[in-house]
């Protein structure tokens, strides 16, 4: 048997070049057929100019940051927590129907159809009785009264006539409103005496409260890596968010998924739901996140536009007269939206007669080219307006048009009143904030630890490092009436 040589021929070369046999080789499973191929890559062969630091291609990619802006987070020790939101102060009832004709008086029935409707209006309270549909308008004093679920009232008006019928007023027979505006008593009378049948009686009235509640959820997530993989280095240096750096792969890998569990919190708390589903019950019960409680409880405002110019906000602003009417608001706003505002507000600040106008905040000339607001005043309301990143990441809800969009919400600024049950007495909260589970023992508001035997974890013989996250968390969205949810058509 003959000795082949080791290396292959030796064939010197007439002239300079780069062979392959010159570097060193090993199998990439990239040769022929039985033949090892070489490690082509050009990092092998020449020193390569690499960037060590990344590109931030899409910026910061984070979209946490909306909730501490508007609210807080305030610990808590249950599976649910449940508020309590003050109704209304005044006696009003809608949907009435009219009754009998009593010589010149009229039977009001008050809220026909609805099971929790008590008639608490009292013999001689002045009322205010409208018809929207024929827009009109009547004053009168309640003569008799049939108090409790599906009550009605006797109405003298003091035009005289009944309401409906031939020769009266002319109200439709339906779909009145009518609203109690003091009382009139003659002189030298006193009240009724309580007794049994005695419908004279004036109503004492407690208050009624509505009943809120949410519970939280568990969040979690993991990352794991093991304790080979936690030695090999790269190429370039990552540069974590909380300032390390290394080049070691898996920091980054580990501060990704950190961040990414960070975002998550947030977006549990706008997109989250309850499920209600008869078909699929789930052990998890679901929370209301911000979406969902302006949907059920708030304002929804569909197709928002600078070309229905103040027109269509004004309405909006009508709305909120008759809700809690919160001086200062917030705008949260997909980028689409954001530039309707600005527009509407320059078609105004353009429009102002007599000169010219350098914005709504009486600007320099220097800035009349400043077409953004971030503020501005309407009627008695303050308006502080912002890009809310999460509306435009492509990710998220940035990639999503029409019915099924987001285009943003209206938040009222600072607090509110409630009745805590276990306090027995009303406290001011935000309107939005975060409630997390915690005690003594445990708190569940961001927790993270380590298991495994790598990276400085030595409880358990797995060779990897696992990155525990946990959150245990509700929203609390309080008079979700002062609210308004923007969505698109």
């Amino acid at each position: 048997m003959s000795l082949l040589p080791q290396f292959g021929p030796i064939v010197p070369s007439q002239s300079q070049a780069l062979l392959a046999t010159n570097y060193l080789q090993w199998n990439n499973n990239g040769g022929a057929a039985g033949i090892p191929g070489n490690f082509a890559d050009f990092a092998q062969q020449y020193l390569p100019e690499i960037y060590e630091a990344e590109v931030e291609r899409y910026g910061n990619r984070t979209l946490s940051g909306f909730l501490k802006m508007v609210g807080a987070e305030m610990p808590m020790t249950s599976d649910q927590v449940i508020w309590s939101e003050q109704n209304r102060l005044h006696i009003s009832y809608i949907g009435c129907t009219l009754g009998a004709i009593v010589g010149t008086t009229q039977v009001i029935n008050l809220s026909p159809g609805v099971a929790t409707a008590q008639n608490v209006i009292s013999v001689n309270d002045t009322v205010v009785v409208l018809d929207p549909a024929t827009g009109l308008e009547a004053k009168g004093i309640v003569t008799a009264t049939t108090i409790g679920v599906g009550g009605s009232i006797t109405v003298q008006s003091f035009q005289g006539p009944a309401l409906n019928g031939a020769g009266n007023l002319g109200f439709s027979a339906a779909g009145l409103k009518v609203f109690v505006y003091g009382s009139d008593y003659s002189k030298g009378t006193t009240i009724a005496a309580v007794g049994a049948g005695n419908s004279a009686v004036r109503q004492s009235i407690d208050p009624v409260l509505t009943q809120f509640s949410n519970s939280p959820i568990i969040i979690r997530d993991q990352y794991v890596v093991s304790g080979s993989d936690t030695a090999q280095i790269g190429w370039v240096n990552v540069a974590t968010e909380d300032g390390t750096d290394g080049y070691l792969w898996y920091l980054k890998a580990e501060s990704e998924t950190r961040l990414r569990f960070e975002d998550y919190l947030e977006m549990s708390m706008v997109e989250g739901e309850l499920n209600t589903s008869a078909l699929n019950p789930l052990t998890q019960p679901g929370t209301q996140g911000l979406f969902a409680a302006i949907q059920a409880r708030g304002n929804v405002e569909t197709g928002f536009t600078a070309a229905q110019g103040l027109g269509e906000f004004d309405a909006i602003l009508k709305n909120l007269d008759t809700q809690g009417a919160i001086e200062e608001n917030m705008l949260f706003l997909q980028r689409q939206t954001s530039l309707d505002f600005d527009d509407m507000l320059a078609s105004i600040s353009s429009g102002v007669q007599g000169g010219v106008a350098f914005g709504l905040f009486e600007n320099s000339s220097e800035m009349a080219l400043n077409l953004g607001f971030s503020g501005f005043r309407r009627g008695s309301y303050d308006f502080y307006k912002t890009d809310w990143k999460y509306l435009n990441d492509a990710s998220t809800r940035g990639a999503i048009n029409g019915v099924n969009s987001i285009e943003g919400v209206l938040v009222p600024a600072g607090t509110s009143t409630v009745y805590d049950q276990v306090l027995g007495t009303n406290i001011r909260r935000p309107f939005l904030h975060v409630r997390y589970r915690a005690s003594q023992t445990d708190d569940r508001r961001m927790k993270s630890w380590l298991t495994g035997s790598v990276g400085g974890a030595s409880n358990s013989t797995l060779d990897a490092m696992e990155v525990n996250f946990l959150s245990e968390r509700c929203l609390v969205t309080q008079a979700a009436n002062n609210f308004v949810l923007f969505r698109g058509l």
